[in-house]
This record gives C-alpha cells, sequence and structure tokens, in this order.
C-alpha cells in the first residue's frame, strides 16, 4: 500500500504525499527532537524534510526505501538546523516536585546527568545514536538512512559513546569538589 502511494505521490498526487507525510510525522519528530533537543528547531527541521521529500520525490530511485530516505532527509535537515544555530539552545521544562522515594530522585538525576551529557555531543553523534539506541535501528540501517558507510557509522556512535561517559564522568567530578574549589 505504502509503494502504491509513494508511487503516486511521485506522479504529483498532492494527496498522497499528504497521507504519507501524515504517516511519517510524529515518527520524524521524535528523531528531530531526540537529536537537536529543542521542540521548535525539530519542527522546522521536519518541515524542511518534508518541504524537500516533495521536491525530490520524482527522482527516488527506490519506493520501497521510502521511510529510510525520509530518515536521511530529516537527519540532514537536523544538521542543517545545527549549522545554522551554532549553539544548541536548552528548553527549560518545569518539573511538578512530589514527594518521592531516593530511588525516583536518583533517577530523575541521572536522567538530567545523561541529558547534559548528551547535549555535548556533535549532531552526527546524536543523530547514530538516537537512530542506533532510541530506534533500536542495526548499524548497517543506521549507515543506510545516514548515507555513510556502516565503518563510519560504528566510528561515530564509538566515538559518542566515549565522548558521552567522558561529559558524565567530568560532571562526576564536578559535583565531588565542595563549593566550586578547584581540584
Amino acid at each position: 500500500m505504502q509503494r502504491d502511494l509513494v508511487e503516486q505521490a511521485r506522479r504529483g498526487d498532492h494527496e498522497a504525499f499528504e497521507v504519507l507525510a501524515a504517516a511519517a510525522a510524529d515518527r520524524l519528530f521524535a528523531i528531530a527532537r531526540l537529536i537537536l533537543r529543542d521542540r521548535d528547531g525539530a519542527q522546522d527541521a521536519v518541515q524542511e524534510a518534508l518541504v524537500h521529500a516533495w521536491r525530490e520525490l520524482p527522482r527516488l530511485r527506490d519506493p520501497d526505501r521510502f521511510g529510510a530516505w525520509l530518515h536521511r532527509l530529516v537527519v540532514n535537515a537536523c544538521a542543517d538546523q545545527g549549522r545554522h544555530q551554532r549553539r544548541w539552545s536548552s528548553e527549560i521544562r518545569v518539573i511538578p516536585v512530589e514527594p518521592t522515594t531516593d530511588d525516583g530522585a536518583r533517577s530523575l538525576a541521572d536522567r538530567d546527568e545523561l541529558e547534559r551529557g548528551f547535549r555535548r555531543l556533535k549532531p552526527e553523534q546524536r543523530a547514530v545514536v538516537v537512530l542506533h539506541h532510541y530506534l533500536g535501528l542495526p548499524l548497517p540501517e543506521v549507515a543506510e538512512t545516514l548515507g555513510i558507510p556502516v565503518g563510519t557509522a560504528k566510528s561515530r556512535l564509538h566515538y559518542a559513546m566515549e565522548a558521552l561517559r567522558a561529559a558524565l564522568e567530568a560532571d562526576a567530578r564536578l559535583l565531588a569538589v565542595p563549593n566550586g574549589q578547584t581540584a
């Protein structure tokens, strides 16, 4: 069914493309949101990817790869957003404070620490981490989605995990130093 819609959209059928875009929009937004860590930027990236998809759809060689192609377009749009911004804005969310057990408080602190480390990754590293660890794609599929060799995907994932580990360790060292004294 999707192949038929892709074929119709390739021939200029706006309604077919609208159905395809609507079916993919939430997943594309989730990917962009995880990479950019910014709601507005993610919406812009998805919009940019869908506009690019509409324009380039007649040149898509394999209609069965439409989903992977869209993923690649949104990752590229996220990279464009990152290049234009040159800095990542942080989104502040007010989290209601409720009595929690120590495990809940620790879980929240761990999540916050991981978020800070994730923000320090380069956009191309975030893309590989999101596609592999959040979406569960195997590395060959990550590579295909990003249009890079499998070895490059493995390398980016390796260096992303190293950078994340180093950021978490650096944060832990900062927290261990009392009242801003130098270590």
